[in-house]
C-alpha cells in the first residue's frame, strides 16, 4: 500500500535502505505515510461505492415503475382499456410511419401500410381501396378508421368466450411480457454500465451519459412490450369447446376403402381361387421355329407367322 499511495520520499528511502518485505518499520515518517495512505484508500473506495450507488440509483428508479405496474395488473380484474389504449398507440405509430404527419399524398405508402397490418397484426384492410374510393379521405379520418377496424375485429374475436376468461388471457399475456423484457433489460443496463467509464475519453460525463442511455433502453423497453402484447393478442385464434372437440375428433375420409391382399383373396370364392392357380395349358401342339407355318405359305414358322418384331 505505500509504495502506491505513500509520496515518492518515502518510497525512496525503502529502496534505499532495501528494507526487507514483512519486517515492521518504526519511524514517525512512515506512521504518517501509513496514515496518508490509509486516507487515500479510504477516499478511493467511497468514490468507488458511491458511483456503483448512482449508476444503481437509475436502475432503482426504473425498477419502481415497473414494480408498480406489476402490482396493478396483479390487483386488477380487468385491463381491457389499457390494452385498447396500447393498441390504438401501437397502431397510430405504424399508421405514422406509412403517412408520416404532415407529408403530401405522393408519399403515403398505402400498399406498406396493408402488408404490415396483414403480417403484424393479422388486420386484413383494403386501405388503398378506401383512398380510391373517397377523394375526401385524409390522415386522421383513415388512422381513425384502421382504429375502428381493430378495436371491432378484436370484439368480434372476445365475444366467444366469457368475459373472465378473456381477462384472465389479457393480464397473463402482459405480465409475460413485462417480465421478459424486464430481464432483458437488466443486462442490458449491466452491459452498459461496464463500458460507460470510456466516454470520459470523448469529454463526457459517464454518469450522465448513463442515465441518458438507459432511460433511452426504458423507453425502448416499454414500446417493446406494447407492441409485442398488442401483436400476440391481435394473431391469437379463439375457439369455441365445440370447435375445439370437433377438431380433435378423429374423420375417416369419405368414399376410401382400405383391403389387405389377404382380405380380397379370403373374400373370392373357391373356384375363383382354384381357377387363379391352375397352371396355364397351351391349346393344340407346339410348333417348332423350323417347322412350316401352319399357314400354307411354304415358309418356315420362324420366317413367317413366328418371325420376331
Amino acid at each position: 500500500m505505500l509504495r502506491i499511495f505513500a509520496s515518492d520520499r518515502v518510497a525512496a528511502i525503502m529502496n534505499r535502505f532495501k528494507l526487507p518485505e514483512g519486517e515492521a518499520i518504526e519511524h514517525t515518517w512512515v506512521t504518517r505515510a501509513i496514515e496518508n495512505a490509509q486516507r487515500k484508500v479510504e477516499a478511493r473506495n467511497f468514490d468507488m461505492r458511491k458511483q456503483i450507488l448512482e449508476y444503481d440509483d437509475v436502475a432503482n428508479d426504473q425498477r419502481k415503475v415497473i414494480y408498480q405496474q406489476r402490482t396493478e395488473l396483479l390487483e386488477s380484474d380487468d385491463i381491457s382499456e389499457t390494452i385498447s389504449a396500447m393498441r390504438e398507440g401501437v397502431l397510430s405509430d405504424l399508421f405514422a410511419e406509412h403517412f408520416p404527419h404532415g407529408s403530401m399524398e405522393e408519399q403515403w405508402d398505402a400498399p406498406g401500410l396493408e402488408k404490415a397490418l396483414s403480417s403484424v397484426f393479422q388486420l386484413h384492410l383494403p386501405v388503398a381501396q378506401w383512398l380510391e374510393k373517397d377523394k375526401q379521405l385524409d390522415q386522421a379520418g383513415l388512422n381513425q378508421r384502421i382504429l375502428d377496424a381493430a378495436q371491432q375485429q378484436y370484439q368480434d374475436k372476445v365475444a366467444q368466450v366469457s368475459a373472465e376468461a378473456i381477462h384472465g388471457y389479457e393480464r397473463m399475456v402482459m405480465l409475460q411480457s413485462l417480465d421478459q423484457h424486464w430481464r432483458e433489460h437488466l443486462a442490458a443496463l449491466d452491459h452498459l454500465r461496464q463500458g460507460i467509464h470510456l466516454r470520459g475519453y470523448a469529454q463526457k460525463n459517464p454518469k450522465q451519459e448513463y442515465k441518458r442511455e438507459a432511460f433511452e433502453l426504458f423507453a425502448t423497453m416499454l414500446e417493446a412490450i406494447k407492441q409485442d402484447v398488442t401483436q400476440t393478442l391481435m394473431a391469437v385464434q379463439i375457439r369455441s369447446e365445440e370447435a375445439i372437440e370437433a377438431a380433435e375428433a378423429p374423420h375417416a375420409p369419405e368414399n376410401v376403402q382400405y383391403h389387405h391382399a389377404d382380405y380380397e383373396e379370403a373374400l373370392a370364392s373357391p373356384e375363383q381361387q382354384e381357377e387363379e392357380h391352375k397352371p396355364f395349358v397351351r391349346g393344340g401342339e407346339k410348333i417348332g421355329r423350323n417347322d412350316p407355318c401352319p399357314c400354307g405359305s411354304g415358309k418356315k414358322y420362324k420366317q413367317c407367322h413366328g418371325k420376331l418384331v
